[in-house]
């Protein structure tokens, strides 16, 4: 098991910024992807973005590259996401999972093993 817990979330207006974290108990692996999702109400989760831990690379959804930047603190093990230039179809409820051992930033949430709660993301238009 790998609990996760995120934080982060709440209410901005249309055009705000949020950052969401998600903090890995226990010592991240160099294998660890990190991944964060969301699910709007009466919709499929969707994949916002990924990286792994140990080079850093990453993956976004087409609609929030270059708005969204996702980044590690290893010393931490907390990956975060900066959402800037939020829009009112970002509201969602974010959840970050990690894939314990990967090579690659996975869009799929098939490959992830764990995930957190979620914390919600509402923008108001």
């Amino acid at each position: 098991q790998v609990p996760l817990v995120e934080s982060g979330g709440g209410l901005v207006q249309a055009g705000g910024s949020l950052r969401l974290s998600c903090a890995a108990s226990g010592r991240a692996s160099s294998g660890y992807v990190m991944g964060w999702f969301r699910q709007a109400p009466g919709q499929e989760r969707e994949f916002v973005a990924a990286i792994t831990w140990n080079s850093g690379m990453t993956n976004y959804k087409d609609s929030v590259a270059g708005r969204f930047t996702i980044s590690r603190e290893i010393a931490k093990n907390t990956v975060y996401l900066q959402m800037n230039s939020l829009k009112p179809e970002d509201t969602a409820v974010y959840r970050c999972a990690v894939k314990v051992s990967g090579r690659v930033p996975y869009s799929s949430s098939l490959y992830y093993d764990y995930w957190g709660q979620g914390t919600q993301v509402t923008v108001s238009s």
